[in-house]
């Protein structure tokens, strides 16, 4: 508005005081109304885009506050043996004919090697029942884990997912930070799944 009142008060000042012998045209005044129509609508443009930016920032983090003591899958390696069980995961971008596991204690040994068989493309996860490659059980604690497939001979290496619980969620920059306890943390984007 007060923009509007400021570039009619400098047309009419101009049209009042225009050189007799070389007046305004038409097509100078239309082109000056449409610049101003021009940046009115970027100004308007500009408001409403704002104001979705904001209500897309309040709906990420109502979203983001509701996961928290939840578990999520999130890229990493990590993998937590607790009363005989653990649970991680992985991304294929494409089907394959074979997905392996390796599983690794905390010094990088060999503990187990498993063969998951067809998946198609996607997330996926899997579980390990804490036994070694002898058939034993092994301690519960911390491990790792490696993730391979073969399609038609070829060897891919799919993208390691890991389970973590979600503490705490913080804003950060543009977006919204999950700690994962002992896993450290994660972008609210990382997540691929929510349980």
């Amino acid at each position: 508005e007060a923009m509007e009142d400021r570039f009619l008060t400098l047309l009419m000042t101009q049209i009042k005081n225009q050189d007799p012998l070389n007046p305004l045209d038409n097509a100078q005044v239309t082109t000056q109304l449409a610049q101003i129509n021009t940046v009115n609508g970027i100004e308007r443009l500009n408001a409403t885009l704002t104001k979705l930016l904001d209500g897309y920032n309040n709906a990420q983090a109502m979203q983001a506050a509701g996961i928290i003591g939840k578990t999520v899958l999130v890229p990493g390696k990590n993998l937590t043996l607790s009363e005989g069980v653990a649970a991680a995961g992985f991304k294929l971008d494409q089907a394959v004919d074979n997905v392996q596991v390796q599983v690794f204690d905390k010094s990088g040994n060999l503990v187990r090697t498993a063969n998951l068989g067809e998946y198609e493309a996607g997330t996926a996860t899997f579980l390990w029942d804490g036994k070694n490659n002898a058939g034993n059980k092994v301690p519960d604690g911390s491990y790792s884990f490696k993730v391979t497939a073969t399609q038609d001979s070829k060897t891919l290496t799919p993208t390691a997912l890991q389970l973590g619980r979600v503490g705490a969620v913080t804003r950060s920059g543009g977006g919204f930070v999950l700690d994962l306890c002992s896993l450290g943390d994660f972008a609210f984007n990382d997540v691929q799944e929510i349980y």
